[in-house]
């Protein structure tokens, strides 16, 4: 309806109207309570259990969740705030939450055998840390991770900046996975696919928009809304595109990127975020789908495979909106000095080998399985440039944990990241600046049957004075 004062039909500035009313009703999540009444203090209670879901109607499936959900409550805090986590297990296996992409203490990031023990059955533990950066964030378990994740265990977390300008539009957390059911809303096996699941990753056959199938979201003409688009499967590339429309991208793991970029399409590894501005342009009444694109990741990753409706878009029969104008420089990013840099070579390998009486699939980087590796080294105040070789079939997205990266290519966007994509047969090369935060800390391929057959590695960043790296107990 317009607002008083409006010839009908006249378009109406952005920030006269809202959405439409129960615009995401569908898309909501959990959010997580704030036990703690200081406004710089976010404390909550998590628990992991397992939760019969409906996801195929009318079936229900035993669901790995967070607090009972799929996904788990969303977080959200502001650049600054501690955030408090009083976990508790109870799952019938140890587990753990590895925070994506943050920048927290070492002994706060989640992985067991390198920075804490697991968290057996029963028993709780918490994680207590500052949100350094702005920017979209997840949490999953890293123990038995491939199988854990698949099952439904992660959530989002979203740090805000309020510093941000306002025209990048109403916020949306769209938390983009996957879960292999069969027709009675069971999981299947585990290590369904055998040996070609190993080497291509498992994809699930349900896929989901914060946890739900095929949902609707409520548009209006112009009205814009800012997407922060999570990829929380653990082996599946997400390719987006919604026809007739492009989008606007700001940034994607680590906050705003340098400038904005139109796109018409949004390609997303596993692990990996998007911050975008989408501008619905459809004259009300139209209903068009969000789709996901087969894409090109390797053997067999593309044959014959039809694209897939995610994410139904409505228009709603309201008077248009003259969209905000998006802003192209967004944030200074200094770039990192790489002059006097430490150079490394990692190669991502895939072989086979005989374990006991089976012979298995084995990934490795520079040829060697994670749980026959040694770490590398760093030293706090080092820059390290690390050449990323890809000489196998499969492309794999590269993580490293407690550290931001810049990818040396001039044809990018400058931005921080944590994830990024090693196309088969390729290479890239990253800068990283151990500015602080010594301990031993993870990188690996996340698609996460990789990682799970011995595609990680561990990094030890040393503080001044210390000569040798401790010892830990690898967990495969």
């Amino acid at each position: 309806m317009c607002l008083s004062g409006c010839d009908v039909g006249t378009p109406l500035g952005a920030a006269d109207v809202e959405q439409p009313e129960g615009w995401a009703d569908e898309l909501a999540m959990a959010e997580a309570l704030d036990l703690d009444p200081d406004p710089h203090v976010v404390e909550i209670e998590l628990e992991a259990r397992i939760t019969p879901l409906e996801i195929v109607s009318g079936k229900p499936t035993p669901v790995w969740t967070y607090n009972g959900t799929l996904p788990g409550p969303l977080i959200r805090a502001k650049v600054g705030d501690r955030i408090v986590v009083r976990f508790r297990n109870s799952l019938p296996e140890p587990t753990s939450i590895h925070w994506h992409g943050m920048r927290l203490p070492n002994d706060m990031d989640g992985v067991p055998g390198l920075t804490q023990p697991p968290i057996e059955p029963g028993s709780e533990f918490v994680y207590d840390f500052v949100a350094r950066d702005a920017g979209t964030f997840w949490y999953h378990p890293h123990i038995h991770s491939a199988a854990q994740v698949g099952w439904g265990l992660y959530g989002a977390l979203v740090v805000e900046d309020p510093a941000d300008p306002e025209v990048f539009g109403d916020d949306l957390v769209l938390v983009l996975s996957d879960m292999a059911l069969d027709e009675d809303g069971q999981f299947l096996p585990e290590d369904t696919g055998g040996e070609f699941g190993d080497l291509f990753g498992r994809e699930g056959n349900i896929l989901l928009v914060n946890g739900k199938v095929r949902p609707r979201l409520k548009v209006r003409q112009g009205k814009q809304q800012r997407w922060r688009v999570i990829n929380a499967a653990r082996a599946r590339y997400y390719t987006l595109r919604l026809p007739e429309h492009t989008f606007v991208k700001l940034g994607g793991d680590n906050g705003l990127a340098e400038r904005s970029v139109e796109t018409s399409r949004i390609v997303l590894v596993p692990g990996e975020r998007a911050d975008l501005v989408f501008t619905p342009s459809d004259p009300p009444g139209t209903s068009r789908w969000l789709q996901w694109i087969p894409t090109e990741r390797g053997f067999g990753s593309v044959f014959n495979r039809p694209r897939e409706n995610m994410l139904e878009i409505v228009t709603v029969d309201e008077d248009p909106v003259i969209p905000a104008s998006i802003p192209t420089e967004l944030r200074e990013i200094e770039r990192i000095d790489v002059a006097d840099a430490k150079a490394l070579t990692l190669d991502l390998t895939i072989h086979n080998e005989t374990i006991g009486e089976k012979r298995e699939v084995v990934m490795g980087i520079n040829g060697i399985p994670y749980w026959n590796s040694k770490p590398l080294e760093a030293r706090i105040g080092e820059t390290q440039v690390w050449t990323i070789v890809n000489d196998t079939a499969f492309a794999h997205p590269f993580h490293l944990h407690g550290y931001f990266f810049q990818v040396l290519d001039d044809t990018r966007v400058l931005e921080w990241k944590d994830t990024v994509d090693v196309p088969a047969e390729s290479s890239l090369k990253i800068a990283v600046r151990f500015d602080e935060r010594p301990g031993m800390w993870m990188y690996h391929c996340h698609i996460l049957d990789h990682a799970d057959s011995g595609m990680m590695g561990h990094l030890w960043v040393a503080a001044e004075g210390e000569t040798h790296p401790p010892h830990v107990e690898l967990i495969h």
